[in-house]
């Protein structure tokens, strides 16, 4: 049965472990949440030597997975088989092996726990191999977040752990890091973990431990273009071509094209209020103001012709149009998008 990622760890920390686990889909952080706690705590220490097996797709196929689930345990309980890059398997999608697990997952071997993680692929929910793992195994779709959501991911991880964030805080790692679960669950630990007790996390330990200036971002970029503070933009632009490692270009261009197309789904909403602006844009409410101040200084004219003024900076900082430093590049574009 399809279930969320939430409600799986849950019953895995009661202790309800089902027989066969099938994880897929394009946000790899909850199949490898799920399966590291199975491979984790299934099992004793003990009994791992004897009962546990981590596969890798590549390297079996279904036949070899199904007859090493159907065999018995060696003194204890149960056994894990865990299959990561299950993707890779060659015979998944053909016919009789697809029958063959069709077959297992209806009557599966009840003391063997099988977990398929099947990462940044989907199976044909049309195929009557998809239509019995949703039915009688414990079946998870794991989605990338939306941008909007990313901030209250974040939140939600962080208060997880018993600790709190501020809403800058929050903002400069979902805008920075973006929707990479992982590198952003890696970035907060790289935080939390040198503090024992609680803490809130604000823009300077952001700063401090993750290497995010809380002056000089492309956050603090984004919002110095929208609102049409020249020199704070140019002050960042400085500050960028001066560390262009810590600062590249593209992630830059990338946010700015993002943010002048959203521009111009804000122009064309009946509803131009921040509650119907956030909700068309899919954003967080924080920026919402944002966007209402710059739909008055970009209107859709200038703002299509900044996009093409990005076009060319994304072609010049491949080299495609010109040979110039990433700085300089930078600072072309901002005067243009600002004047």
């Amino acid at each position: 049965m399809a279930q969320t990622a939430d409600q799986i760890l849950s019953d895995l920390k009661n202790g309800a472990y089902a027989p066969v686990y099938f994880l897929q889909g394009d946000e790899p952080f909850y199949i490898d949440q799920i399966s590291n706690y199975i491979e984790k705590n299934a099992l004793d220490e003990a009994e791992k030597g004897f009962n546990q097996m981590v596969l890798y797709g590549k390297d079996v196929d279904v036949t070899q997975i199904l007859g090493k689930a159907r065999s018995f345990p060696m003194m204890g309980q149960r056994q894990v088989i865990i299959v990561k890059e299950a993707q890779d398997l060659g015979d998944l999608k053909k016919e009789e092996p697809g029958k063959m697990l069709e077959a297992y997952v209806k009557n599966p071997q009840p003391s063997t726990v099988l977990v398929f993680c099947h990462k940044h692929k989907k199976l044909d929910k049309r195929k009557a191999v998809t239509k019995a793992l949703i039915k009688h195994t414990v079946f998870l779709e794991s989605k990338k977040l939306y941008d909007n959501q990313v901030p209250q991911w974040v939140e939600g991880y962080i208060k997880q752990k018993g600790h709190r964030v501020k809403e800058k805080a929050k903002i400069m790692l979902s805008e920075y890091i973006g929707n990479n679960l992982e590198r952003l669950s890696n970035e907060v630990d790289k935080i939390l973990i040198n503090f024992n007790e609680p803490v809130e996390i604000d823009e300077e330990l952001v700063q401090k431990y993750v290497g995010i200036s809380k002056d000089f971002n492309s956050f603090e970029l984004q919002k110095a273009i929208a609102i049409g503070d020249i020199l704070k933009a140019n002050r960042i632009a400085n500050y960028f071509a001066a560390n262009p490692k810590s600062n590249p270009i593209i992630p830059t261009i990338a946010l700015l094209y993002g943010f002048f197309t959203k521009l111009l789904i804000a122009h064309s909403q009946p509803d131009k209020t921040e509650r119907g602006v956030a909700s068309a844009l899919k954003i967080n409410p924080f920026f919402a103001k944002e966007y209402m101040v710059a739909m008055n200084r970009y209107p859709v004219p200038k703002a299509m012709s900044n996009i093409k003024h990005i076009h060319q900076a994304d072609l010049a900082s491949k080299g495609v149009s010109a040979s110039m430093a990433e700085g300089q590049i930078l600072k072309e574009l901002i005067f243009k998008l600002m004047h």
